[in-house]
């Protein structure tokens, strides 16, 4: 599935994910690829997103993303609130 995680000041990422789990406000949740339409709030924690392919920075790569050391197919996203949105395959996640 294509996933966006946009801040109002940038872009954090845009690529391809199998599977994306979320701080939402009632507890953790996850999406994966074929996942029904959804509209969430996201509280304070790490966004999880499993890569369809291994990870690699580039130079416009944002300082948010933490790869996993143990996984080049991980990465996390520290957030401190927003909300996403999964309709036809695609994760848009509006981050604070």
């Amino acid at each position: 599935m294509r996933l966006e995680i946009i801040t109002p000041e940038q872009e954090i990422f845009k690529g391809e994910a199998e599977a994306v789990q979320l701080p939402g406000l009632d507890g953790s949740f996850q999406v994966l690829n074929g996942h029904a339409p959804i509209i969430s709030g996201l509280s304070v924690g790490t966004v999880k997103v499993d890569l369809s392919v291994p990870f690699e920075a580039g130079e416009k790569t944002s300082n948010l993303i933490q790869k996993d050391g143990s996984n080049a197919k991980v990465i996390r996203v520290e957030i401190k609130g927003g909300v996403m949105e999964l309709f036809n395959n695609k994760v848009i996640i509006l981050a604070e």
